[in-house]
């Protein structure tokens, strides 16, 4: 048992493989046997109302709100590993908020890091050009694996790395890849893949594991196409990128390497696709193996988050959504479907934080003074379902200058899913309850993922 401030305590107990936890407070006292996903949500509920009110605007304090860990099976450990219903409240996120706007909480390679939890400060923290993603400005001694960082801006410029000048020139190269107009062109060819890749998996079997194949071969094979790689290394993409999320030493540089060398295929003379064209369009002094490394990027982040967000948004399509509509109604049944994308990326991002970001110099947010190489974050998920939040656009991509290059081919593949459901599976459906349906993280700032989703796509 662990005492928390306010008096507060928490007990844990084993239940099978489920931790059942309880809160001791005389306004929120539960007993052992109470369901556990009831319980979580008690904690985040009770810890919101109980944390310190955050400090007038204007007023400078020398602390910020902290949110401490309070033992090891935490529910509020914002970098933990864990396993939950696919309805079960989240209660991390709403104890941040409750918190304060900036939140210190005890960072996975060790000292404080701040989390930005309201909407307003964190589009200015996203623009602030004091506060970069580089990782030479880490903080001292964080090991870049425990962390979770790339190299440096120095070693490997990339998007994710670069500020200022050279990323906007870096960006120059790549936006036009991947902008609007350009990924309209291509949604035919995406709803195809969509289409045959569904089609083959319900001529192999009644009920197919989405989560087994499907949501990781679907947008590998669709970068693959547009880049001009040969499609018969999906497989090998795969692999590597699962390689990617492994524990194991220097599985992820040997994983950087796979996926660098299978880009190098479609860069070629004679290639045709977009990763011939960045190559073209790079700035001059980009390397080849920069070039590869850039690659790499687009692969790897447009597989993991577009994977993640497939499984929510599948299963919610064959729960809640509108079956196909008659041919007058098909303009109706775009927008709700494009309206149940939109919703699914907002309450579930695929990226419940954003990376890090480092201040460059002592600076004050929030009436909190921050010391330089201060590692931020910002609460992507918690900002998003904030029940106060003003209508507008939410943060699942981002803001500011390191806003996705990708949002828009990340839309169109979700889309195209939908409807090629609706139109060509009318009698798809979950082989279990909705609520029956577990998602998983592995820690660190990585989303949530489905840990299965069986589905008869035939009925």
């Amino acid at each position: 048992m662990e005492l928390l401030s306010h008096g507060v305590t928490l007990a844990w107990r084993r239940s099978g493989d489920l931790t059942c936890f309880c809160c001791f407070h005389p306004s929120i006292a539960r007993s052992l046997t109470a369901a556990p996903e009831a319980l979580l949500f008690a904690v985040g509920t009770e810890l919101a109302r109980l944390v310190p009110a955050p400090p007038p605007h204007g007023v400078l304090m020398l602390n910020a709100p902290r949110l401490d860990g309070i033992g090891p099976f935490d529910p509020i450990a914002p970098f933990a590993a864990t396993v939950r219903g696919i309805t079960a409240p989240d209660p991390v996120h709403a104890a941040l908020r409750a918190a304060g706007p900036l939140v210190q909480v005890d960072a996975p390679a060790g000292g404080p890091a701040w989390i930005v939890t309201d909407d307003a400060l964190a589009r200015e923290v996203l623009a602030d050009p004091r506060i970069v993603k580089d990782p030479a400005c880490a903080p001292p001694g964080w090991d870049r694996h425990t962390a979770g960082l790339e190299p440096t801006a120095a070693e490997q410029p990339s998007l994710t790395t670069l500020d200022g000048p050279e990323h906007a020139a870096l960006r120059r190269a790549h936006a036009p890849l991947l902008n609007a107009k350009r990924v309209r062109a291509q949604s035919d060819r995406v709803h195809t893949i969509a289409r045959k890749l569904l089609t083959e998996l319900a001529a192999e079997r009644t009920v197919v594991d989405l989560m087994a194949g499907f949501t990781t071969r679907y947008p590998l094979t669709v970068l693959l196409d547009l880049l001009g790689i040969p499609l018969g290394e999906v497989d090998r993409a795969a692999d590597a990128c699962r390689r990617m999320l492994g524990n194991e030493p220097g599985e992820q540089k040997r994983a950087i390497d796979a996926l660098s060398a299978l880009a190098a295929s479609g860069l070629g003379d004679g290639g045709r696709g977009l990763a011939a064209e960045l190559r073209d369009r790079a700035p001059a002094h980009t390397t080849r193996d920069q070039l590869q490394y850039h690659l790499f990027a687009l692969i790897f982040a447009g597989q993991l988050t577009t994977d993640a967000a497939l499984g929510t948004l599948i299963a919610r399509a064959l729960t809640d959504g509108p079956r196909p509509a008659p041919s007058d109604e098909v303009g109706r049944d775009e927008v709700g479907r494009d309206e149940l994308v939109d919703e699914t990326l907002r309450q579930h991002p695929p990226a419940p934080f954003t990376l890090w970001r480092f201040t460059t110099t002592e600076l004050t947010l929030a009436g909190i003074r921050l010391p330089a190489r201060a590692p931020v974050l910002v609460d992507i998920l918690g900002i998003n379902t904030d029940p106060a939040r003003s209508p507008g656009p939410d943060l699942t991509f981002g803001a500011g200058p390191h806003f996705c290059i990708g949002a828009q081919l990340a839309r169109l593949e979700l889309r195209a899913v939908v409807t090629v459901l609706r139109t060509d599976f009318p009698e798809a459906r979950l082989a279990v309850p909705f609520g029956e349906l577990r998602q998983a993280t592995i820690g660190g700032l990585q989303g949530s993922r489905l840990t299965a989703l069986p589905v008869a796509l035939q009925g």
